[in-house]
C-alpha cells in the first residue's frame, strides 16, 4: 500500500479534512521546532558566551517555555483529532466492506472468515495508521524542509551535510519496508485462514463430535496458530532490526554535522550561537523520518488490512438494475426464457436453457434429484445469482433491469435453513413486516401451526430464542420462518422445501396453511414431499434437461 492511498480518501471521506488539519499542525510544529532551537541557542550563548545575568535571560526563557508548552498542546490536539478521525474512518471502511461483501454474488467472493477478520482485527489495526503514521508522514515532509531552510540561512556547510545524508533514511526505509510488507501480508493471511477455519469448525462442531473428528480439528487449529505466531515474531524481528539501522544512520549523520561544526567553531570560522543553533536543530531534521520508520511498522498490519479492504470494495460487482417500478407478480406472469446458470468447477451448466411461464396465482412445484438446480432456480428468481444466459421477465420487464431491493419487496422467501435471531419469536416473525400489530403476528403464527403449546412445550410470541433460533426444534424454526413469510403478505411466495423438517401431522396442517396463504398469490416452491407436490397446480421436474409437466 502506498503511504497514502487515494482509495482511503474515497472510502473514508473524513480523512480529507484530517490531512488538511495535519498539514496545518505540521507547519506549526516545524515553526515551533526552529523557534525552540533558536531560543535555546540564544539562551546558552547569552549565559556562557556573553555572560548575561538571569534577569536578562528571563524573557527568552519564558518564551522558550511557551514554545515547549505550545508543542505539547499541538501534539495533544493532534492525537485527539487522530483518534476521532480513526473512529469515523474505520466505521466508514467497515460499512463499505460489509456492503460490498453482502452484494458480492460473483464467483470468488470474499469468504465470511475473511470479512470477519478484516472488519474486526484488520480495520481495528488501522488505529496506529491514523494516530501515528499519517501525522508523522506529514511531519516527515514538512519539518525536514523547514529545518534545512533554517540551517541554510545560518550554516550552508551543515545544511549541505544534512541534505546529502537525509535521503539515505527513506532509501533504507523503502528497502526494509518491502520486506516488512511481505511479512505483514503473510501474517494477515495466516490470521484470516485461522479465523475462517475456526468459524467452520465451530459451525460444524456437532457433526465433528458425532464422527469423532473434533480432536483432529483442534490439532489443525493449533498448527495454524503456531504458524501465525511464527509470522508475527518474524515481523517483530524486522521491526527491531530496522529501528536499529535507522537510529545508527541518523546518529552517524548528526555526528558528521557535529564534527564539521566543532572544527569550524574551534578555528574561529563560526560563532557560538550559530554553532549551537545548528547542533540543536540537526537532530530535528532526522527525527521525523526516524519516527516515521518506527511508526511504519506499528501501522503495517492496519495498512495491509486496508489494502485488502480496498481490493474487496474495488472488486467488480455484478451489474444490477435500478428500476423501481416493479410489476405485481400476483397479476403478472413470470416468464423464464432460455435460462442458463453455471458454477466454476462444473463442466456442465446446472441449469441449461430452461424456459417456462409461471401464471399469476399459480402454484408451481419444482422437483428433481439433488444438484439438478432447484435451489439455483429460486436464487435466480430472488436476484441472488446473475444467470449466464437467458432472462427472467415479470410481464414485459426484465428482472435484470429492476433494483434488487425493490423486487424483493414483492417477494416472501422461506429457505431450507431459515435464520432466526436472538430475541423473541414475535421479533423474528415481525421481520417480515416491521409495522405489524401483535394480532397480525399471532394470526401468522397460528397460520403456520405454531400455537401456544407445541410438542408439549409452551411456545408463544413472547418466547425468547437464542442465536440461530436456539431453544426451538428444526421443525419449529421452519414454522417461525413460514409465519414470517405469511405475515409479509408479498404477492410472490418462494419456498424451498418448507415442510422438510416437519412430522406427518404437522405437515398436513402447514400444507393447508400454505394453500390458504397462496390465495391471490403466485407460489414457486421446491418440493419433495408428496403432500406439497399434490397441492401444486403444475410440477416442473428438473433433470439433465428441464421440461415442465
Amino acid at each position: 500500500m502506498r503511504p497514502l492511498d487515494r482509495r482511503l480518501l474515497d472510502e473514508a471521506p473524513s480523512t480529507r479534512a484530517y490531512l488538511v488539519f495535519s498539514v496545518v499542525v505540521g507547519s506549526v510544529t516545524a515553526i515551533l521546532v526552529i523557534s525552540q532551537a533558536w531560543l535555546l541557542a540564544d539562551i546558552v550563548n547569552g549565559a556562557f558566551g556573553e555572560e548575561k545575568d538571569l534577569a536578562q535571560l528571563t524573557v527568552p526563557m519564558a518564551v522558550l517555555l511557551g514554545v515547549v508548552v505550545l508543542k505539547g498542546v499541538a501534539g495533544w490536539i493532534s492525537e485527539v483529532v487522530a483518534g476521532r478521525t480513526s473512529a469515523r474512518a474505520k466505521s466508514q471502511l467497515r460499512a463499505a466492506l460489509v456492503r460490498r461483501a453482502a452484494a458480492d454474488a460473483a464467483p470468488g467472493a470474499t469468504t465470511s472468515g475473511e470479512v470477519a477478520t478484516l472488519a474486526t482485527r484488520g480495520i481495528d489495526a488501522m488505529d496506529a495508521y491514523f494516530s501515528r503514521y499519517l501525522p508523522q508522514l506529514v511531519l516527515a515532509v514538512i519539518v525536514p524542509i523547514c529545518v534545512l531552510a533554517a540551517m541554510a540561512t545560518s550554516d550552508i556547510v551543515a545544511a549541505a551535510i544534512v541534505a546529502v545524508t537525509l535521503p539515505l533514511i527513506p532509501v533504507f526505509m523503502w528497502l526494509i519496508g518491502a520486506t516488512t510488507r511481505d511479512k505483514t501480508n503473510r501474517q494477515l493471511r495466516t490470521l484470516q485462514r485461522l479465523s475462517g477455519h475456526f468459524l467452520d469448525v465451530v459451525a460444524g462442531l456437532p457433526t465433528l463430535k458425532v464422527f469423532g473428528r473434533a480432536k483432529a480439528q483442534a490439532a489443525t487449529i493449533k498448527e495454524v496458530s503456531e504458524r501465525y505466531r511464527q509470522t508475527a515474531m518474524a515481523s517483530l524481528r524486522i521491526t527491531f532490526l530496522s529501528s536499529l539501522v535507522l537510529e545508527l544512520l541518523s546518529t552517524i549523520s548528526v555526528a558528521l554535522v557535529a564534527v564539521a561544526v566543532g572544527l569550524r567553531l574551534m578555528g574561529g570560522r563560526l560563532d557560538l550561537q550559530t554553532a549551537l543553533f545548528v547542533l540543536v536543530l540537526a537532530p530535528e531534521a532526522y527525527l521525523p523520518l526516524r519516527l516515521l520508520g518506527a511508526n511504519y511498522h506499528a501501522s503495517s498490519e492496519g495498512r495491509s488490512a486496508a489494502e485488502q479492504v480496498f481490493d474487496v470494495v474495488d472488486r467488480s460487482a455484478p451489474e444490477r438494475g435500478s428500476g423501481t417500478d416493479v410489476p405485481d407478480p400476483a397479476s403478472t406472469p413470470l416468464v423464464i426464457d432460455g435460462l442458463t446458470v453455471s458454477y466454476p468447477g462444473r463442466p456442465e451448466p446446472v441449469i441449461d436453457g430452461l424456459s417456462l411461464t409461471v401464471h399469476p396465482g399459480e402454484i408451481l412445484a419444482v422437483t428433481g434429484p439433488s444438484g439438478c438446480g432447484k435451489s439455483t432456480l429460486l436464487a435466480v428468481l430472488l436476484g441472488f445469482i446473475i444467470p449466464d444466459g437467458g432472462s427472467v421477465q415479470i410481464g414485459s420487464t426484465d428482472l435484470a433491469t429492476l433494483d434488487p431491493d425493490a423486487w424483493r419487496e414483492r417477494v416472501a422467501w422461506v429457505p431450507q435453513r431459515p435464520h432466526l435471531f436472538s430475541g423473541s419469536i414475535a421479533d423474528n416473525v415481525r421481520l417480515g413486516r416491521p409495522g405489524a400489530t401483535d394480532a397480525q403476528v399471532q394470526a401468522a403464527l397460528a397460520a403456520a401451526d405454531l400455537g401456544t403449546v407445541v410438542d408439549g412445550r409452551r411456545r408463544d410470541a413472547a418466547t425468547t430464542l437464542g442465536e440461530r433460533g436456539a431453544g426451538l426444534s428444526a421443525g419449529e424454526r421452519q414454522r417461525v420462518a413460514l409465519a414470517r413469510a405469511f405475515l409479509r403478505g408479498a404477492p410472490l411466495l418462494v419456498l424451498d422445501e418448507p415442510t422438510a423438517n416437519l412430522d406427518g401431522g404437522t405437515e398436513e396442517r402447514v400444507v393447508e396453511s400454505i394453500r390458504r396463504a397462496a390465495v391471490g398469490r403466485t407460489v414457486v416452491m421446491v418440493a419433495h414431499r408428496p403432500a406439497l407436490v399434490a397441492m401444486a397446480d403444475r410440477v416442473l421436474e428438473l433433470t439433465a434437461t428441464a421440461v415442465p409437466s
